[in-house]
């Protein structure tokens, strides 16, 4: 029997296999979730390169949250993390939620970067 640790691994790499068969060379919108914060991340595979990244530990919400770990915040790190990518030239991207279920904080950073202009 595998341990979580694993279990999660396996899980993450299974969404990430059937990205890049979809992924036509697009940028991946990478989103980790931890207890205390939530951090996205929008990433050229082909380049190997962080094209735009935001978190709830940023400066610019750190001061505006109460704390990191609600879908207020994961909201506000899909806007700025959408708004740092087209900055940075990126419109489209594939959404990598790695191990964590679709709902609750993912889905909230997720609706807020399309609204912010992200199509996925």
């Amino acid at each position: 029997m595998a341990s979580r640790k694993e279990a999660l691994a396996r899980r993450a790499n299974r969404v990430r296999r059937q990205l890049k068969s979809v992924a036509n060379g697009r940028p991946r919108l990478s989103v980790h979730r931890s207890s205390k914060n939530i951090y996205a991340q929008v990433i050229d595979d082909v380049a190997g390169k962080t094209l735009a990244s935001a978190s709830t530990l940023d400066k610019d919400l750190r001061g505006s949250l109460k704390t990191g770990a609600d879908t207020a915040a994961a909201a506000l790190v899909g806007k700025l993390v959408a708004e740092r990518a087209s900055k940075a030239g990126v419109n489209e991207v594939v959404f990598d939620r790695g191990a964590f279920i679709y709902h609750g904080r993912i889905k909230a950073l997720a609706d807020a970067a399309r609204e912010g202009g992200l199509t996925f």
